[in-house]
């Protein structure tokens, strides 16, 4: 087993953590980019949020099938044949011509991002002990936000002194490298084991034993419900921003994805955070965090949207650490599986609720957004506190005497 302070577990994670970068670099590069392919295209902003929405729901939707897969053939072969395809996904953007092409271009390259997504944790959980996997975890989902930021930033400022084929062509270049990098560096799977007799029909079935324990569907809806809010909560910032009295252009809008550097810290803290507390208690927590920075988001002012933004990254990021920590720990088989579950609400609910929140912004502008956002807020509230009775060490924490 891979532990911690090892070159092995220095290796591993680098690579995890460079592969995790280049998927949310690609999966993010169109979000600053929703209302100028909105006027290339003349179309509404709901309907170029498609191109966002694409690629996520393609990503979500073929998760499960991509963990199927990782049980009968391995985490390792299934990770190198997905970071392979991400740069031929990239190509096939480029080319194309129209909206509708691109959306499923980009639904396409949701695909190819599915694959190292759906069982990375899984080979985590796998090949590093326990004491490692929550450091492993973390350090994961920092290079998730770090990924998102870099790609957010990169396609805004690269498309306003250039164009958006140049954003493209870059990324599947550097895609290219990153993917022959993480092929160098990340160890081969040694503790795999095969399913016994694994096929689609008990891949479904393991699917619904997975809906079927409270333990993990309520883990996989609060994941769900916290993305939806997260990720759409920025896309209506950056309609904000670009909109009067503040009339930002686009390169200065897409900086606001540097709040996200908040949840590679928070993300960080959630491993350190569950050797002397419970998981639950960290839900709760990162909720109210994220929440109140959509409150301080409703002053005109630029410093308190900015601190807005910094809470709910922060927040968001806390709880994504922890409950995608809690399904890969609570599975007691099929782990890819599970998380790849995890994911699939994850990824929905962002595509989901970027159409909830774009209307609320389009019908109300922010007092509409609030009162959208709290109710997902109310509802992962609920949730956490049912999960509550499922965790095992839900009990005052013995801290530790110096």
């Amino acid at each position: 087993m891979i532990d911690l302070a090892t070159p092995s577990y220095r290796k591993a994670t680098l690579a995890l953590a460079l592969g995790s970068f280049l998927i949310f670099c690609n999966l993010y590069l169109f979000q600053p980019l929703i209302p100028v392919m909105a006027t290339q295209f003349s179309v509404s902003v709901l309907k170029a949020n498609g191109l966002l929405a694409a690629s996520t729901t393609g990503l979500a939707l073929t998760l499960l099938p991509w963990a199927i897969l990782s049980e009968k053939l391995g985490r390792y072969p299934v990770m190198m044949i997905s970071l392979a395809l991400v740069p031929l996904a990239g190509l096939g953007i480029l080319l194309s011509d129209n909206l509708t092409s691109m959306i499923i271009a980009r639904a396409l390259l949701g695909v190819a991002l599915a694959g190292f997504a759906a069982v990375a944790v899984a080979y985590m959980a796998e090949e590093f002990t326990q004491n490692a996997l929550m450091m492993a975890v973390g350090t994961y989902i920092s290079a998730n936000s770090l990924g998102g930021i870099s790609g957010r930033i990169f396609g805004g400022l690269v498309s306003e002194h250039w164009n958006w084929q140049t954003a493209v062509a870059a990324m599947a270049l550097f895609s290219l490298m990153c993917a022959l990098i993480v092929y160098a560096l990340l160890p081969k799977a040694t503790h795999f084991q095969k399913e016994s007799g694994f096929s689609v029909k008990g891949g479904t079935r393991i699917i619904a034993e997975h809906l079927h324990n409270p333990k993990l569907l309520l883990a996989v809806l609060i994941g769900g419900l916290n993305f939806a809010l997260f990720v759409n909560l920025y896309t209506v910032m950056g309609l904000r921003l670009i909109a009067p009295p503040y009339s930002l252009p686009l390169g200065w809008t897409s900086l606001i994805f540097l709040c996200y550097l908040s949840g590679t810290l928070s993300s960080r803290l959630s491993g350190h955070w569950r050797k002397k507390h419970t998981t639950t208690q960290g839900l709760l927590i990162g909720t109210f965090i994220s929440m109140t920075g959509v409150w301080i988001a409703c002053f005109q002012e630029l410093t308190a949207i900015i601190i807005g933004l910094l809470l709910i990254s922060s927040g968001a990021f806390f709880v994504h650490s922890l409950a995608y920590g809690w399904v890969s720990h609570h599975a007691t088989r099929a782990k890819a599986t599970a998380t790849a579950l995890y994911l699939v609400a994850y990824y929905l609910g962002g595509s989901l609720g970027g159409f909830l929140l774009i209307a609320c912004w389009e019908k109300a502008a922010w007092p509409g957004v609030l009162m959208g956002s709290m109710t997902l807020y109310g509802a992962m509230y609920w949730m956490c506190f049912r999960l509550k009775k499922y965790d095992p060490t839900h009990q005052t924490p013995t801290m530790a005497t110096p």
